[in-house]
């Protein structure tokens, strides 16, 4: 096949790349310049699309004997990534950058380009694998637990499956690919992993918002509507937070207190005990397939809130309104905003952003 590596400047993309040279196809590398003004160097394992990833992923693609390109999507990432994750933030709700990226430059605007020059797929370092089912090709987590990453892959279509290549989800940990990337000669091997957001590579989100959007004060509140403190805007807080509350009138039974809803049109914050963020219930409009669709409109499944946290057992319901999921126990600290992946087993189903969610701890208990 005619294959473009998209080439971060990582080892695992590196990696993922050589590997589809060796398989014996035709491949071409390619770097994502997400920022007009990208940082020159990174910070240990924070930011990425710095010019250092850029050169990295250059190094890697001469090693390859590959051709190699940047192409300028800072724009289409400015609107679709950035502008999302400020207006996410300023409606109360908590978004998933990782996953608006995924969803709309890597395997959209990447792909939909890769397919007008006429390559047949785009390859990433994901890891995740590809079956071959009944109802066609579904998307499954990795063979490496602790480094699936079929979560922030969710938002994929059945489309978007059928022109995707992913080497290393077959691979049995991350330790291998790197003295794989070492045994070639790759100068990536031992490089960090980045992590945090990568448009805040100093993990300043609170600051970094604060900046974009403005500060205004307003009142904290207890779950009875009662004020018990202040804040200097709704945007610098998150459902779950316990730091930095600063509340003036203590709880009844002395214990700490935790964001459980942000109010953006009050410009208000709702604060309570740790029992009140278990959540018995979420649903969203905005859904998609990973394959092909459920053929029923209720359904047992697993889901999961976060890419690194437990699936829980539950039960969906699909109607034309969206998707209402009911854990068999409760989720923790739930936000709207984030994106819900449905799995069957290993399988990824699908995905909706998580529009509202009810708490399963009555108000007055």
């Amino acid at each position: 096949m005619r294959i473009l590596a998209a080439m971060s400047g990582g080892v695992d993309s590196a990696v993922a790349a050589a590997r589809a040279v060796e398989a014996g196809h035709d491949v071409t590398g390619v770097h994502l310049a997400l920022s007009r003004a990208g940082g020159t160097l990174r910070t240990g394992s924070r930011g990425c699309c710095t010019i250092e990833d850029a050169m990295d992923a250059r190094r890697a693609s001469d090693m390859l004997g590959i051709p190699f390109y940047v192409w300028d999507f800072s724009e289409r990432f400015r609107d679709d990534v950035i502008d999302d994750f400020i207006a996410e933030y300023q409606a109360g709700r908590t978004p998933n950058p990782c996953m608006r990226c995924n969803e709309k430059i890597k395997f959209a605007a990447l792909l939909e380009r890769a397919i007008e020059l006429g390559f047949d797929a785009v390859c990433t370092g994901h890891y995740a694998t590809l079956v071959d089912g009944e109802g066609g090709l579904e998307l499954h987590r990795a063979s490496d637990n602790a480094k699936d990453q079929s979560y922030v892959l969710g938002v994929l279509t059945a489309e978007q499956l059928a022109h995707t290549y992913f080497p290393l989800g077959e691979t049995p940990s991350k330790a291998l690919v790197r003295a794989e990337a070492a045994e070639r000669g790759l100068s990536v091997a031992q490089k960090p992993d980045s992590h945090d957001i990568c448009f805040i590579p100093d993990g300043d989100t609170r600051g970094w918002l604060a900046e974009k959007v403005g500060a205004e004060q307003g009142e904290i509140l207890d779950r009875n509507g009662e004020v018990v403190g202040s804040h200097d805007g709704a945007h610098a807080f998150t459902v779950g937070q316990r730091r930095g509350l600063r509340l003036g009138v203590p709880a009844p039974d002395g214990k700490p207190r935790f964001v459980l809803e942000v109010r953006p049109v009050s410009n208000t914050v709702v604060v309570g005990p740790k029992e009140a963020l278990a959540i018995g219930e979420i649903s969203g409009e905005r859904h998609s397939w990973a394959g092909a669709a459920p053929t029923a409109s209720e359904f047992a499944c697993e889901v999961q809130i976060r890419a690194h946290s437990e699936p829980v057992p539950a039960h969906a319901t699909v109607s034309a309104t969206g998707v209402v999921v009911v854990p068999e126990v409760p989720l923790d600290g739930v936000a709207p905003g984030q994106t819900a992946v449905l799995y069957v087993g290993t399988r990824v189903l699908g995905q909706f952003t998580i529009d509202r969610t009810v708490s399963a701890v009555p108000v007055d208990a």
